[in-house]
């Protein structure tokens, strides 16, 4: 565990020292959002937070490969790892180039689909779907469509959702920690070794959604644009789908304190990025459904998005994205730990916890409108 802070703090750390220089570069090559109606900030933004997260991860790569208690692992925990930084590295020069010469949707979505192909070519990839009791092994043509499918998939989500400051990166980062302690304690308690890829991509991945935050919550300094967006999407994906291939299905047994873990357990590789961007895939849905019931393309921009109707109702810019937050640590957390634990208090508990926020969102407006009249 240890290693892994290490490896969280060195994430955070060099990607907050580089956010300023990729800043100033977004100024220098004129990689700047500029204000259009659809948008909620008001002067002109640099982007450029993907190369300063790229460089975190890259950072925590290289000083995990001389941890002791990492190093000495199973060697696909860094082969993996590698894969995954170099479908970054691709998959975040497509976003540079979107940020700095607007890309169309179309050859955006190619250079994801590359990616994707790549980090399957370099071996991180979906081996099993589990079933009820047991699995189905996937052949080669299989793994392959259906890992380029789910990256693409959570890139796209992620990319959605960006559209109030601080909020892709905290979703994710949340995300992240939720899938860290899943896989560790699962380790832990199934006996596994507990030097795993997928724990050393969330806890980098963690990290630098934590590092970006100072410089792109609001008010920001900066956007993460779609080179970071669609980094951290990209990166949440592969993390779930490395697992696979470094946790048997049939070691997937046992939960918390000798309990039987559920059968979401062995599902949760495939749906845990999923539910950690449950909030952005439903935003994406609705958005298609928008845009093409009303004869326009399903990647048009609009001003519609959940976090855009959280501001019409009365909410505040920094609130909205702390609900956000709120709501997608209920989904990540409570997944995981539902297929970690059993017991009514359990349900219970959650359930107060949906209560209180979904309490939040509707009534706070009307409070604040009451006092102020």
């Amino acid at each position: 565990m240890r290693e892994y802070l290490v490896v969280f703090g060195i994430a955070l750390g060099v990607t907050y020292l580089l956010a300023s220089i990729a800043r100033q570069s977004a100024h220098t090559l004129g990689a700047v959002a500029r204000v259009r109606d659809r948008d909620v900030h008001a002067v002109p933004m640099p982007y450029f937070g993907g190369p300063a997260m790229l460089g975190g991860l890259l950072a925590a790569y290289l000083v995990a490969t001389h941890l002791p208690f990492l190093s000495r692992g199973d060697t696909t925990v860094f082969e993996d790892v590698r894969a995954v930084i170099v479908g970054g590295a691709l998959i975040c020069a497509v976003g540079i180039i979107d940020d700095v010469f607007e890309l169309d949707a179309l050859s955006k979505f190619a250079g994801q689909v590359f990616a994707g192909v790549v980090v399957v070519a370099m071996g991180v990839q979906f081996v099993y779907l589990p079933l009820p009791g047991t699995y189905f092994g996937l052949d080669q043509v299989q793994a392959m469509i259906l890992t380029v499918l789910l990256i693409v998939a959570t890139v796209n989500a992620v990319n959605f959702v960006d559209g109030l400051d601080g909020l892709a990166a905290g979703i994710v980062g949340i995300g992240a920690i939720a899938f860290f302690i899943y896989a560790f304690v699962l380790a832990v308690e199934n006996g596994e070794s507990r030097a795993m890829s997928s724990a050393l991509l969330t806890a980098g991945l963690a990290g630098v959604c934590l590092g970006i935050l100072p410089h792109n919550f609001f008010p920001a300094r900066m956007f993460i644009g779609d080179s970071g967006s669609m980094l951290v999407g990209f990166v949440l994906a592969c993390s779930a789908i490395s697992l696979t291939g470094q946790f048997p299905a049939t070691s997937i047994s046992e939960g918390i304190g000798g309990s039987d873990a559920s059968f979401v357990a062995a599902f949760l590789p495939l749906i845990l990025p999923f539910a950690i961007v449950s909030i952005p895939f439903v935003d994406m849905g609705l958005a298609v459904i928008r845009r093409t019931r009303a004869g326009r393309s399903p990647f048009s921009p609009d001003k519609m998005h959940l976090h855009h109707r959280l501001l019409e109702i009365g909410h505040s810019h920094r609130r909205a994205v702390l609900l956000m937050y709120a709501a997608a640590a209920l989904v990540a957390f409570g997944v995981v730990i539902f297929s970690l634990f059993s017991g009514w208090q359990l349900v219970t508990v959650f359930g107060l916890l949906t209560v209180l926020v979904v309490g939040a969102i509707v009534l706070l407006p009307r409070f604040e409108a009451k006092v102020w009249k």
